[in-house]
């Protein structure tokens, strides 16, 4: 009797695996963690994140890497995928927007000069994405250039792979000053915001996401419904339209 159940189970036990679907993989721009998860959370069905810079993930995607959904932190590399990626399901969206800061460790009480930042970091640096791949490195280095400070910051960077790797610095202590998101200095306890970033003074910041499949389809419509909206309005994102 054992036995012959066994053998139920065993013949069972591969429609089981077939009835359990897909997760969703979705590809995202590091500064949309913890927001992406919550989000990621309600949909109702498994869901995969991996998330890093924008310009990482455009390569990765464009080489083959399995993705449902993309969604990136900069128009131009999200037109760089469409270019030379897989096809989309339909034209990307701008899904969000957000602002950019100035942030400090919180364990320092005075202010820089948000126009002579130099001069404030001492023999430290200024952390920040890497200016080439990293969106908010690229929208730092068009502020930096528009208040006449690049030349003079340039060989005082510390230049990283994402957006969130630059708030850790800021957050040890490890660098007295970083630009990044508003979304990643209030989801940080330990970083304060010393100065808001002009929007006149840099790209509008946006988030383009695709569909990259019908799953992903799915999913992207899920990402702009009112409750997917209202979650990503809890972390300070902001509606395109707002930009």
């Amino acid at each position: 009797m054992i036995s012959r159940l066994l053998i139920i189970l065993a013949a069972l036990l591969p429609v089981a695996a077939q009835a359990q679907p897909a997760p969703v993989t979705v590809f995202a721009a590091a500064s949309l963690r913890g927001a992406l998860d919550q989000v990621a959370a309600g949909y109702g069905a498994p869901v995969a994140l991996s998330f890093g810079g924008s310009g990482t993930m455009a390569r990765q995607i464009a080489a083959g890497a399995p993705a449902d959904v993309v969604i990136l932190a900069n128009a131009v590399w999200m037109g760089w995928l469409v270019e030379n990626g897989p096809v989309a399901q339909g034209a990307p969206v701008d899904l969000l927007g957000n602002s950019l800061v100035l942030i400090a460790p919180n364990a320092t009480s005075s202010n820089p000069d948000p126009f002579h930042l130099a001069g404030f970091l001492g023999d430290g640096r200024l952390a920040m994405g890497q200016r080439d791949a990293v969106p908010a490195g690229i929208y730092a280095a068009q502020w930096l250039k528009a208040t006449g400070q690049w030349d003079a910051l340039q060989p005082r960077l510390a230049e990283t792979d994402n957006v969130r790797s630059a708030l850790a610095l800021v957050a040890r202590g490890d660098a007295p000053l970083g630009i990044v998101y508003r979304t990643d200095a209030l989801a940080e306890p330990d970083v304060r915001v010393v100065f808001d970033v002009p929007a006149d003074q840099h790209s509008p910041i946006t988030y383009p996401a695709a569909a990259l499949t019908k799953a992903g389809a799915a999913f992207l419509a899920h990402l702009q419904s009112p409750d997917s909206s209202a979650v990503f309005a809890s972390f300070g994102f902001a509606p395109v339209t707002a930009q």
